[in-house]
């Protein structure tokens, strides 16, 4: 088992820096695009959930006058 106390800072900074250096990083349009995919879903799926609850409270609503 790893010990999870640093016992040498320097060398964990090092150590951060190397493997920070292999992250393959994405570019800006790639991040802009994704970005806007996400928009995107979020309005998407906002819209369902928007009619759906529409639909429900009005089935619901209808159930409800039948009693009257």
């Amino acid at each position: 088992m790893a010990s999870l106390v640093v016992k040498n800072p320097i060398h964990f900074v090092e150590e951060v820096r190397q493997e920070v250096s292999k992250v393959s990083w994405p570019t800006f349009k790639e991040v802009w695009v994704t970005t806007l995919m996400v928009i995107a879903m979020v309005a998407v799926t906002s819209i369902f959930f928007l009619l759906a609850d529409t639909a429900i409270a009005w089935g619901v609503q209808s159930v409800l006058q039948i009693g009257r």
